[in-house]
């Protein structure tokens, strides 16, 4: 279902994938600083969810500026928690790259703002923990503010997210968290010898599970 979210002065493109059985849980997921919300694996992720009857909203904001950015998300979630035709109990938010900072930095603010727990939880895909090169700079300081549940999603060769560093930051943060390497995948999650498929495949299993048990957690 595609929709137009009011953004300030316009609008942002967003596609609901709407599983068949009313859903409690919804994802909402965006793109990073290149490409839009038509990026194979968010395409690929939405399918997937919906088909385990997980609502999922994905948006396109075209911007490099993480402020920017992430007052489009945070009105993408405020959209969706008034929304009379999908009544969710919450969200998790989610993003590829820019896009899973822009989410962090969401749920930061918001968490600062407001304590309803509308938001359940983060799922960071490449989350770009430093520029390529420049491992001294971290971009650490919204996931050190989170306390919901966070699954990182990174490649063990990613150029943007060293390994070790993001297992130093994950020890620190107060939040309960997972993080799931693919294996010799860079950034964009390419691996060499294998299809993006099969690599999609591996992410959305990933994501699912993690979202079945912190989702389920709520219930209890």
């Amino acid at each position: 279902v595609k929709v137009k979210i009011p953004f300030g002065n316009k609008y942002l493109d967003a596609i609901f994938s709407v599983p068949e059985k009313k859903s409690t849980y919804g994802v909402i997921l965006t793109h990073g600083a290149g490409g839009d919300m038509n990026f194979p694996h968010l395409v690929s992720l939405s399918a997937c969810l919906a088909s385990h009857g997980v609502l999922c909203l994905r948006f396109t904001c075209k911007g490099l500026n993480i402020v920017y950015r992430t007052k489009a998300f945070k009105a993408v979630v405020e959209y969706l928690k008034h929304s009379d035709d999908y009544k969710l109990s919450g969200v998790f938010l989610a993003g590829r790259s820019m896009g899973s900072r822009a989410a962090a930095s969401v749920i930061r603010h918001l968490s600062q703002e407001d304590n309803d727990d509308f938001i359940q939880g983060l799922i960071c895909l490449s989350y770009p923990l430093h520029r390529p090169k420049l491992q001294s700079k971290l971009r650490d300081e919204d996931l050190l503010f989170i306390r919901c549940p966070v699954l990182f999603v990174s490649g063990s060769a990613d150029e943007m997210c060293e390994k070790q560093l993001l297992e130093g930051v994950s020890s620190k943060m107060k939040a309960p968290k997972k993080i799931h390497w693919i294996d010799k995948a860079n950034h964009g999650m390419a691996v060499k010898g294998r299809t993006t498929d099969d690599v999609m495949e591996e992410i959305n299993t990933q994501v699912f599970s993690w979202l079945r048990e912190n989702a389920e957690l709520e219930h209890k």
